[in-house]
């Protein structure tokens, strides 16, 4: 009898947060995992202990995505997760360069893998082993909040293109997810804020989600019963409602 050939996971953004955690995860459920960031020793570092494939990876750039999905050969689950949020100015007082920057690394960024990777998920997808998709998106995808707008822009593009997706690959062997998180403590504060006392308040007296928290999502996802596709989840911490409406100091 022959052996079943591993499948093979691609992770986007995955030097650090929800992105290196859903490689370890990928990797503890049997899954040969490809890594692609920008911050290459600091993915390195992840890659080296769970003996997955670490490859340079700027998703803002067309090149560099075409250079990395050249050298994966198979391609089963595609997680996008690279993404970020750049500052909280009102939209009177928007950054061009902010906006350029969430723009091109959370939509152009999700189209340009998306697009370079989508032949092999295709390629590797049967009736009874469907290819995956999933990609990260956030609860910014459908609330507002004031100082939001270019975040939450980006998210709703996001989810707009993975709705899209659910129709146009229909009929063919790839499910498609999206996960939105609520408040998850990774470097996502640190880089939207600018330090690490200004991130650290957003967490203050509630326990957040971790990145491990959403890969546990991730891989619960890809692993289903072949006839079952998860469309979207969304995850919160239980001391958040939406956005804005947090409990704090209140033991949760």
């Amino acid at each position: 009898m022959t052996e079943r050939r591993k499948r093979t996971a691609v992770v986007t953004g995955a030097s650090s947060g929800i992105g290196a955690a859903t490689a370890v995860r990928l990797t503890e459920a049997g899954f040969d995992v490809i890594m692609g960031a920008r911050r290459v020793d600091k993915m390195r570092a992840i890659a080296e202990p769970i003996n997955a494939t670490a490859i340079p990876l700027d998703v803002r750039d067309r090149a560099s995505v075409e250079a990395f999905a050249a050298q994966v050969e198979r391609c089963d689950v595609l997680v996008n997760n690279a993404g970020g949020a750049l500052g909280l100015d009102p939209l009177a007082e928007a950054d061009d360069e902010h906006w350029r920057g969430m723009w091109e690394t959370n939509v152009l960024g999700l189209m340009f893998v998306t697009r370079a990777l989508l032949p092999k998920l295709e390629a590797s997808g049967a009736a009874s082993r469907p290819a995956h998709m999933v990609n990260v998106g956030s609860i910014a995808g459908f609330e507002t909040y004031h100082g939001g707008a270019g975040y939450t822009s980006v998210k709703h593009g996001v989810r707009a293109i993975t709705r899209t997706l659910r129709l146009e690959l229909l009929g063919k062997p790839i499910r498609i997810t999206e996960i939105d998180p609520g408040l998850v403590e990774t470097e996502f504060s640190i880089v939207r804020l600018g330090s690490e006392e200004r991130a650290a308040k957003v967490y203050d007296g509630m326990t957040p989600l971790t990145g491990d928290d959403i890969a546990d999502c991730i891989v619960w996802s890809v692993t289903r019963p072949p006839h079952v596709n998860i469309d979207e989840m969304v995850v919160r911490p239980v001391a958040q409602a939406t956005a804005r409406d947090v409990a704090r100091n209140v033991g949760l």
